[in-house]
C-alpha cells in the first residue's frame, strides 16, 4: 500500500549513497522526496516546497546537524528525525533538547525506519487538521487546570491568558497522558510507551528530558514544580485538580 502522494519528505545527508538509499526506500511506498547534502540546500528545498518531515543526518561534513535542527525548530514545527552513526546517549539527549522528534542509528532496519516515519506523519496529520474557530465549542473535548486549557480535539495547550503554548509531539503526548490521570504515578516505561507508541530503542532519560522541557513551559518555577511531580525511584505524577470543560 502506498502513502498519500501529497506527503513530501526532505532527506538531508552528505553521503550520496545514503540519500539514494532513503530516497528509493521512501519513494517505493509512495512518498515524494527531496534531497539535500548540506544546510544551504536544505533551506532552499524548504523554501521551494512544503514538507511533512525532515530526515536529518546528525554529523554532516563541515556542518553541525544539531545546529541545523536548532535553526529549523526555531521557526518551524515540522517533525525532525535525526540519523546518527554514533550510539552516544549524549547525542540523543541533546537532540531531544533541540526538539528532534525521533532518532535512528545507522545502520538501520528498513522496516523500522518506515514504521517510525509513518508514526511521525500520523502525529503530524493529527496536529495539522485545521480547526475552525467558528465550530461549536461543545464539539471540542477540553481539560483544564489552574486556568490552563488542554484541547484534546485540536491538540493545543492554552495558558491562563488564552495564549497558545507550542508543544512538540512528544511533549503533548506526555502532558496528555499525565493530565488524563491526575495524581496517578506513572513509571518511566509507561510514559515512554505513551509518548512513543512504538517498540523502539529508547532510554529512561528520554522522559526526564521531556519532563524538563514541559516543566519549563507550564510551571511557575520549574525548579520547584507544582504540577509535574517527581516520584523518586518510580517516575512522575500530575498533581493538580483537573476538570473537563
Amino acid at each position: 500500500m502506498t502513502e498519500r502522494g501529497t506527503q513530501r519528505i526532505l532527506i538531508v545527508d552528505d553521503e550520496a549513497s545514503m540519500r539514494e538509499l532513503l530516497q528509493d526506500l521512501l519513494e517505493e511506498v509512495g512518498f515524494q522526496i527531496t534531497t539535500a547534502s548540506n544546510g544551504q540546500e536544505m533551506r532552499s528545498a524548504l523554501e521551494q516546497h512544503a514538507h511533512s518531515l525532515v530526515i536529518l543526518d546528525l554529523r554532516l561534513r563541515g556542518e553541525d546537524g544539531m545546529e541545523l535542527a536548532r535553526q529549523l525548530r526555531s521557526h518551524s514545527g515540522i517533525p525532525i528525525m535525526m540519523l546518527t552513526g554514533k550510539g552516544d546517549e549524549t547525542d540523543r539527549i541533546l537532540g531531544l533538547e533541540l526538539a528532534a522528534d525521533d532518532f535512528l542509528m545507522k545502520p538501520f532496519n528498513n522496516r523500522e525506519l518506515l514504521a517510525r516515519v509513518r508514526a511521525l506523519l500520523r502525529r503530524t496529520t493529527q496536529l495539522s487538521i485545521p480547526v475552525s474557530r467558528q465550530q461549536d465549542s461543545y464539539s471540542h473535548q477540553r481539560l483544564t487546570f489552574d486556568g490552563w486549557v488542554l484541547d484534546l480535539t485540536s491538540r493545543e495547550l492554552f495558558n491562563p491568558d488564552g495564549q497558545p503554548v507550542g508543544l512538540t509531539y512528544a511533549e503533548y503526548g506526555l502532558l496528555e497522558t499525565l493530565i488524563k490521570a491526575p495524581n496517578r504515578v506513572f513509571s518511566r516505561d509507561q510514559l515512554l510507551e505513551a509518548t512513543r507508541g512504538l517498540n523502539v530503542d529508547v532510554f529512561d532519560r528520554t522522559i526526564d528530558v521531556l519532563t524538563l522541557r514541559l516543566r519549563r513551559k507550564i510551571e511557575p518555577n520549574p525548579r520547584q514544580p507544582r504540577y509535574i511531580r517527581t516520584e523518586r525511584g518510580i517516575g512522575y505524577s500530575f498533581c493538580a485538580a483537573v476538570t473537563q470543560c
